[in-house]
């Protein structure tokens, strides 16, 4: 069996223009739930936004650094949990917070946010903690990663199709109303598609080196809704709003990572494996923790009365 740092998941160059479209469609989806409303609504939670900001860009990229050195696992999969890190949150996250009784309107917007932070936070994120990083640097340095195509990269497939959807949303709210089910579903079923496709293209590479990556993967996926948990409970933010950060800290868009793996890292087999686990692991781990949360209600919620309004 192969060192993982050595192999090279199979994806074909085709197969990977569609993928490239398809998480282009997811963010268009997910702009379609926001509006300009969700921006200014930021400004009446400036605390809560920045305790979850700070979670998502500063604490956890530097709690998932320590955990590589700890864990001390192949360079490629310390590379690609960095990556997942450094990652924005995905849709799933505002779905997972309305199940789990929390703050959804501060989900939305810390989503809405964050993508729009990630467009230059991610590259850079990523290219710091990796060039720090005592083992994986000199595999970076030998892949020659360059932050601004990838930042150009990230502004193709988040932030044109974002930028469409908010004003599709704001111009056009019938049309919008009309898609944006059928769009959301859509696009993470081929999301998710494309994820399988990617491990069942490369059923081997899985089955020789999940081993290695699946209690790594579980550990960082529970000290993701953790460090947002903890961040919120450090800044005194209420029960209500701690389910919020925590989930939007824990939902990683491991489609995203995958894309710029195989868009920058030709497959590198870590990485791949990271990402493609991440994708299954997280949602099943922040189904269970707003399952968990949704038998009691959250200290701080609105009343259902002043929720209606």
């Amino acid at each position: 069996m192969l060192p993982v740092d050595e192999i090279r998941l199979n994806f074909n160059p085709a197969s990977l223009v569609v993928l490239n479209v398809v998480l282009a469609f997811l963010m268009f989806g997910i702009a379609l739930d926001t509006r300009l409303a969700d921006f200014r609504r930021v400004m009446r939670m400036p605390g809560a936004m920045a305790v979850g900001v700070a979670a998502q860009f500063l604490v956890l990229p530097a709690v998932t650094f320590v955990l590589t050195l700890l864990l001390q696992p192949e360079p490629s999969i310390a590379l690609g949990m960095i990556l997942v890190a450094c990652c924005p949150p995905g849709n799933v996250s505002n779905i997972l917070t309305h199940r789990a009784r929390g703050n959804v309107a501060l989900s939305v917007s810390m989503t809405a946010f964050s993508n729009a932070l990630a467009i230059v936070l991610m590259p850079l994120n990523f290219a710091f903690w990796g060039a720090l990083h005592p083992t994986a640097a000199p595999l970076l340095r030998s892949i020659a990663l360059d932050p601004l195509e990838m930042g150009g990269h990230i502004v193709a497939i988040i932030a044109v199709p974002f930028v469409l959807g908010v004003a599709c949303a704001e111009k056009l709210p019938r049309f919008t109303l009309r898609i944006r089910k059928p769009a959301r579903i859509l696009s993470f079923v081929c999301l998710v598609g494309f994820i399988v496709g990617a491990v069942a293209g490369n059923w081997r590479y899985f089955l020789d080196y999940v081993g290695l990556v699946l209690v790594a993967v579980a550990l960082h996926d529970a000290l993701a809704f953790g460090t947002g948990w903890l961040c919120a409970r450090v800044s005194g933010l209420s029960d209500y709003d701690r389910r919020a950060v925590a989930i939007e800290v824990g939902i990683r868009n491991a489609g995203l990572g995958l894309v710029l793996i195989f868009s920058f890292f030709g497959g590198l087999g870590g990485m791949a494996v990271v990402a493609g686990v991440w994708g299954f692991w997280d949602i099943i781990a922040g189904l269970a923790l707003a399952s968990w949360w949704a038998r009691k209600p959250a200290d701080g919620a609105p009343a259902p009365a002043a929720e209606a309004a």
